[in-house]
């Protein structure tokens, strides 16, 4: 082969290898279409009305809910999201309802405590069982309930937990730094911010992991970040997905108590509840059989609840790529109707989360009408009973419609930003993942900085439909609004939130008020639309940054699939 034929071969494996990545990339600048934040508005006002009687899953809100979804984003011009041709995926759950007031008993010789329903305790059970009981069960206090080999901490040395009913305090440990006094450590668990270990999900899953008969969790409003009235939600139906055990492997009795209860409880058993609070922040701590015992008896009414997730889809425009998968979620559902509260039953759930359910539904809109499209397909997941516990996302996470190990990232919304625009974006869970990169650089672009979670130790990541994904592997991240709102004093950001928390959250009176702005919320819309399209049309895959817990569960799956 002569110099000059060589010369032009390399030449043009050089511009075809440059074309196919400008393919890929969509090298030239997209035509993004403006968000429009009226249309977010009117979607909110529908979904939380009156007539959708609050959203609630297996309701006659449920099939407003989906019908609406599904007509909106046929008229989007989208494909239905599950490959056998619905734009359904269904989530099959089942709803156990306690009946009457049935009060918890605490006993050491003869004294007892009887614990009054919803107003001193809150307590069910995950079984399909029309009864479950504790009858005399051994009351054993086990710290923060916490077995983290990484930290070399473990509350609970060997303990045999067959047939007793743990108490075990919410959050992490909060371990003193010994080189700053007054702060947490930060080399133990998070510091001051929440890991999973605090997570009151968590302790439940050890209790069943160690076969405990109850979990009693001890409700403080700091690390648990809310007050025990959103516990008390908990008294109405509880939801979960329908498997093929029925939960027999759960704990009877799962629930929590009121921190005066506690307290009277340990000061039955002999015990100062202060002095093991504070040695449950060491490794040095033991579980402390309390000598007393718990009784309650729980008759549930038991139905099979049929329920869905709406998903649509926007195929890729790169036929190499559109079996590549970027998703977006965003849970539905609300709490229905349910105990008066000022005479309001409907929990209408405007922000929580009507508001990111109309997001989405603009933020589709968007991605369909941007020219290019992007290069690998984007599923919009619209998912159902978040608030019994992420069952939606977890559904989706088990049960995937298109293979975890093809999807990049999941990009989730939960509550916009309804009081204008912001300086700064939070990203919940900062520094977990590249995925922070990708949003940092379109933050820039709005002239705003990315800051951490402002309350870390509410444990925030855990506690939305990006973390089932996450807990799989696939990077996932939970981002918008802000703290430093623009034109407002420096305390306005975390004032509206904790008056939220206060007075609206989970309450009737979460509704559509007419003081909205929206300007926020159509920045981070547009932030969503420009990140989610970046990702899907990268050259490279989005990875957990290196100490993530969830990478390796990620690193596994890819390998498993070949691809590493």
């Amino acid at each position: 082969m002569n110099r000059q034929l060589r010369l032009t071969l390399g030449l043009s494996a050089i511009v075809a290898a440059s074309a196919a990545l400008v393919s890929l990339t969509q090298a030239a600048e997209p035509a993004f279409p403006a968000i429009d934040g009226k249309a977010v508005l009117e979607h909110t006002k529908v979904l939380a009305s009156d007539a959708f009687e609050g959203r609630a899953p297996g309701t006659k809100g449920e099939d407003l809910t989906v019908a609406y979804l599904v007509e909106q984003l046929r008229k989007i011009g989208l494909q239905p999201g599950n490959p056998d041709g619905s734009w359904v995926q269904a989530v099959p759950l089942v709803g156990v309802s306690v009946q009457g007031s049935p009060s918890l008993t605490f006993r050491k010789g003869a004294t007892e405590r009887r614990l009054a329903w919803r107003d001193d305790y809150v307590a069910w059970t995950k079984r399909v069982a029309e009864r479950v009981s504790l009858d005399a069960s051994d009351l054993v206090f086990v710290g923060y309930g916490v077995q983290a080999p990484e930290f070399g901490w473990d509350d609970y040395k060997g303990l045999d937990l067959r047939g007793k009913t743990m108490v075990v305090l919410v959050g992490d440990p909060p371990v003193p730094d010994p080189a700053k006094p007054g702060e947490l450590d930060s080399r133990a668990f998070g510091g001051k911010a929440m890991t999973y270990y605090g997570r009151w999900t968590y302790k439940y899953e050890m209790g069943a992991l160690l076969g405990a008969a109850g979990v009693l969790i001890v409700h403080e409003t700091e690390p648990a970040g809310y007050p025990f009235a959103i516990v008390q939600g908990k008294t109405t139906e509880q939801f979960d997905l329908q498997t093929l055990d029925g939960n027999q492997g759960r704990a009877a009795v799962e629930g929590w108590i009121t921190l005066d209860q506690a307290k009277g409880l340990f000061q039955m058993a002999g015990q100062d509840f202060e002095a093991l609070e504070a040695k449950a922040a060491t490794r040095e701590f033991r579980p402390v059989a309390l000598g007393a015992t718990a009784s309650v008896s729980l008759a549930n009414t038991i139905r099979k609840v049929p329920s869905a997730n709406v998903a649509a889809r926007l195929e890729g425009s790169d036929p190499r790529l559109k079996d590549e998968w970027v998703i977006y979620t965003t849970h539905w559902d609300h709490f229905g109707i349910g105990p008066a509260v000022n005479g309001d039953t409907i929990y209408r759930g405007a922000i929580d989360n009507a508001s990111g359910t109309a997001g989405l539904l603009e933020l589709a809109r968007a991605m369909k009408a941007t020219k290019p499209g992007p290069a690998r397909s984007v599923l919009f997941l619209f998912v159902t009973a978040e608030e019994q516990g992420l069952l939606g996302s977890a559904g989706y996470a088990e049960h995937p419609l298109y293979p975890l190990s093809k999807t990049l990232a999941v990009l989730n919304l939960d509550g916009l930003n309804v009081h204008g625009r912001t300086r700064d974006l939070t990203i919940i869970g900062l520094g977990l993942s590249d995925l922070d990169d990708i949003v940092r650089g379109e933050a820039a672009v709005q002239g705003r900085v990315v800051k951490g979670d402002p309350m870390p130790e509410k444990g925030s990541y855990f506690r939305s439909d990006h973390f089932p994904f996450a807990r799989k592997g696939v990077p996932s991240i939970h981002a918008g609004g802000g703290v430093e709102f623009v034109g407002q004093p420096a305390d306005y950001g975390t004032r509206v939130l904790q008056e939220y928390i206060r007075n609206d959250y989970h309450k009737p009176s979460d509704a559509v008020k007419p003081d909205w702005d929206l300007s926020g919320a159509v920045e981070d819309l547009t932030l969503y639309l420009r990140a989610g399209y970046e990702i899907a049309s990268a050259p490279v895959w989005p990875e957990w940054k290196p100490g993530a817990e969830w990478k390796p569960r990620r690193d596994e799956m890819m390998k498993a699939a070949g691809t590493r």
